[in-house]
């Protein structure tokens, strides 16, 4: 009984607060003049500020057109915005910026949505080694992170020397299926020198690019390595679900000027990566054990971040020098 009241009471403030949002969009039109997308729009800077906003107004709107707005195809924003002005009644020629800013934010708003739909169809398919784009793929990874070194065969216990488990690499790459190796051959390739350095540092941590001094400051002694491919393979699970729970809105937003893309999921991947190792060498583990616990702490980390809404994951890597803040 106290749990329905409990229900009870909570759907009666949800209903009452819309009830009130309502009556003072409606009060706000009238003092300004302005409906609430015009309001955003010119009171909010460009961003991820701006476009959830925007994204919320639309969803929460009583309006069908400016709730299925949020998932229109690409190629009719332009027409989905001239009927939200006609639907307002407002004068694009009046206005003109207030179109050019919809239209800006509505390419982010759908191009996430896109995005997601790209990343899961990756995340869905799984490794075929009788597949010979799959197949050479993963040869190229191996060229990348191991140029000096043949690969003796294609089931070898060399994968283990860059962080595979077995001697075929097929087996791992079930639970992120395609795109785990997507996300390990973009950082190898786009990011060559950081990947080599990443994945030395996790075969050898106590030879780092940090000094004696800091070690020695930091207590490092342990130095415990990880799995290199295996721990790529951990953070695009992690990358993955901070799309798909929105969290990367903020980032997204922030620095892709129209739609986000694959590319730039795989640039936060090479970030998170980045992030990774250096967080993992500064909590200094006291063994492999301790992996779920500091991948934890570090998730965390990055949420908050996110939650700040002028946040962007730094682009302080060779793999991120194709991006753009706005």
């Amino acid at each position: 009984m106290k749990h329905f009241l409990r229900m009870l009471i909570q759907v009666c403030l949800y209903f009452y607060c819309k009830f009130l949002w309502r009556c003072l969009k409606f009060v706000m039109r009238k003092l300004t003049g302005k409906c609430e997308l015009q309001r955003i729009c010119y009171s909010t800077k460009p961003g991820a500020s701006r476009t959830m906003k925007i994204e919320t107004s639309l969803r929460d709107s009583k309006s069908k057109l400016l709730q299925t707005s949020v998932s229109v195809h690409p190629d009719v924003i332009e027409k989905t915005i001239e009927d939200i002005m006609e639907l307002k009644k407002i004068n694009p020629d009046v206005n003109p910026q207030l179109g050019i800013s919809l239209q800006a934010c509505l390419l982010q708003i759908v191009g996430y949505r896109n995005l997601i739909a790209d990343v899961e169809k990756l995340r869905r398919e799984p490794y075929d080694s009788e597949n010979p784009q799959h197949e050479e793929m993963l040869l190229k990874l191996w060229k990348f992170l191991k140029p000096n070194t043949p690969l003796e065969s294609r089931i070898s216990k060399q994968w283990c020397e860059i962080g595979f488990q077995g001697d075929d690499p097929k087996t791992d790459f079930r639970g992120m299926g395609l795109l785990g190796l997507y996300n390990l051959q973009y950082f190898a390739e786009r990011d060559a020198a950081a990947a080599q350095q990443v994945l030395s540092d996790s075969l050898h941590p106590k030879f780092s690019k940090f000094s004696k001094t800091e070690w020695e400051k930091k207590r490092m002694d342990k130095a415990i390595g990880y799995s290199f491919a295996i721990v790529g393979i951990n953070i695009t699970d992690l990358a993955y679900n901070l799309l798909i729970s929105g969290t990367l809105k903020t980032h997204f937003y922030n620095i892709a000027p129209e739609a986000p893309t694959l590319s730039h999921f795989q640039q936060t991947f090479c970030y998170l990566m980045h992030e990774f190792h250096k967080f993992w060498i500064e909590e200094d583990p006291m063994d492999i054990m301790e992996f779920n616990r500091v991948r934890e702490k570090f998730r965390k980390r990055i949420v908050k971040q996110l939650q700040n809404p002028d946040m962007a994951l730094c682009p302080h890597f060779a793999a991120s020098e194709g991006l753009i803040n706005m």
